[in-house]
């Protein structure tokens, strides 16, 4: 053992240590750490992070920064994740997430390498579950590109958790929206749409229920989740249902990842 750990680079204790037990021992300031997404996530490097990549395109896109979202190209490089966080007095007050491109040199920052993405997602949940509110809510995000794991269960707790502060609620609520989506539209790409409606049209029309009273908008917005033979109107069904944080939306996102 003892061999192995001096092969990698690193000390038999070091080795041994949990990642939460790494981030806690850094001094105060900036900690790096780097993990593999899983497939069809990619980026810029920089403030942009892309999903249902392929062929060096991507879908839909989401901002680190201000949460915008677009369709359509996009620079798409396929991992890794990686993570800025930052640390005072062992507690993490800051995530910050980012894939592909690389890491800027700079002075006082402890990088801890690349650790394996099981292990970032369930620190990265952990850290959701307890730590301070901004923390807590940067977490579920990158805990969601994790390679190797499926995290929306935690993610179906967390939204269920009445002690949970409630961004990280409303963040695992609008994530299982899209981890739900994805996987109700998967199989449906060879259906023949429904051409009576203009798609665009369709489209305002869910978000149009989706300002309605929850009473009137949440019930339609699941019917057209559950029975559009549109995937990409099903889809803006599911988004619009995970910013409601209703009992019902979640039962759904609940009921649809767990597949047959």
């Amino acid at each position: 053992m003892l061999v192995v750990a001096v092969a990698l680079g690193v000390s038999a204790p070091a080795a041994a240590q949990t990642l939460a037990q790494r981030v806690a021992a850094a001094p105060d300031g900036t900690v790096r750490l780097t993990y593999a997404a899983r497939a069809g996530v990619c980026g810029n490097g920089a403030g942009t992070v892309s999903f249902d990549c392929g062929d060096g395109t991507c879908g839909r896109g989401h901002g680190t920064d201000d949460s915008d979202w677009g369709d359509g190209p996009c620079p798409c490089e396929a991992g890794p994740v990686r993570l800025s966080l930052t640390v005072a007095g062992g507690h993490v007050t800051r995530v910050r997430a980012y894939v592909g491109g690389k890491w800027r040199p700079a002075p006082g920052v402890t990088d801890l390498g690349v650790v394996p993405a099981a292990d970032a997602a369930r620190w990265l949940l952990g850290l959701a579950r307890s730590g301070g509110t901004q923390a807590a809510g940067d977490a579920v995000f990158p805990a969601t590109l994790a390679d190797s794991i499926t995290v929306w269960p935690d993610l179906v707790r967390l939204a269920r958790d009445a002690s949970a502060a409630v961004r990280v609620r409303d963040q695992a609520v609008f994530w299982l929206g899209q981890a739900a989506g994805a996987a109700a539209t998967k199989d449906l790409t060879d259906l023949a749409v429904d051409d009576s409606v203009d798609r665009d049209v369709r489209e305002h029309a869910v978000f149009a229920l989706s300002q309605q009273p929850r009473d009137v908008g949440v019930p339609a917005l699941i019917r057209i989740a559950r029975t559009n033979r549109d995937p990409e109107v099903r889809r803006k069904a599911f988004f619009w249902l995970g910013q409601t944080r209703d009992p019902r939306a979640i039962a759904l996102f609940e009921e649809v990842l767990a597949g047959p």
